[in-house]
């Protein structure tokens, strides 16, 4: 059985959806945990008091993290409460805004960017001190599925940020592999989240779930469960890589 015990798990933004899964998942497994929203207190007193109700150590923390100031923040916050991180996941995402290249903005354009890439960058800088503490550091950063398909017809702007990710991901294995952190990806396909219901709901993916070989969406669970190994020991042989989770969606 996997173990996190004593572990120190940064998950941002995991108050809802994946992050909030992926920090649950951690912590039956002994990890403590600091649970990362922005604007979103409740949802994470609420994930808080569960999981400290089941003896988890909790550093619940609120931040912009495409904002360098809010990060470094953050991150004083976990130095002084845990000193510091052995694995970082990267989650926090969001289509902003879902339109044609004639009608997208470029504040649009901007946000997005910050949004899904600029934040992993902000996010992985600051905490690399605290990362190369650990004897074998793990940055688990979540991609999409988009990267490879293309997305749709108006995704074109969240598709380009995360195969920045993609890209950087790969960037970051290389350079920190000479401090022992192993840096991956999970790149999801349709998962039944208020990520998506939110912006398009699942009932309008009809065509999509025919084209996925399982024949149904994905849950937060099944993303949590592909972090979990490339955090774990079983994952000791494994960096730069990208896992794909979409029902088979890759071979359809």
């Amino acid at each position: 059985m996997l173990s996190f015990k004593n572990k120190v798990v940064w998950v941002t933004g995991s108050t809802t959806g994946i992050g909030k899964a992926t920090i649950q998942a951690f912590a039956k497994l002994g990890a403590n945990v600091v649970i990362h929203g922005f604007n979103d207190r409740k949802n994470g007193e609420d994930i808080a008091v569960q999981l400290e109700d089941a003896g988890t150590r909790v550093l619940l923390v609120d931040g912009d993290v495409t904002v360098k100031r809010d990060v470094e923040e953050i991150v004083g916050m976990i130095k002084d409460k845990f000193g510091r991180i052995d694995i970082l996941v990267n989650n926090v995402g969001a289509f902003i805004k879902k339109a044609n290249i004639e009608e997208l903005e470029e504040e649009d354009w901007d946000r997005i960017m910050d949004v899904n890439l600029k934040s992993v960058f902000l996010v992985t800088k600051a905490a690399l001190p605290l990362l190369k503490t650990g004897e074998n550091s793990r940055i688990i950063n979540i991609t999409s599925g988009v990267v490879r398909t293309g997305g749709t017809k108006l995704d074109l702007a969240y598709t380009a940020a995360k195969g920045g990710v993609d890209a950087m991901t790969r960037a970051l294995a290389k350079k920190l592999i000479d401090y022992n952190i192993q840096v991956n990806g999970v790149a999801p396909g349709l998962i039944d989240t208020p990520f998506h219901n939110s912006e398009v709901p699942l009932s309008t993916h009809e065509g999509i779930l025919k084209n996925i070989p399982m024949q149904r969406a994905g849950l937060p669970e099944d993303i949590a469960g592909a972090v979990l190994f490339l955090a774990s020991e079983h994952a000791n042989y494994i960096t730069g890589e990208i896992i794909e989770v979409s029902g088979g969606r890759r071979i359809s």
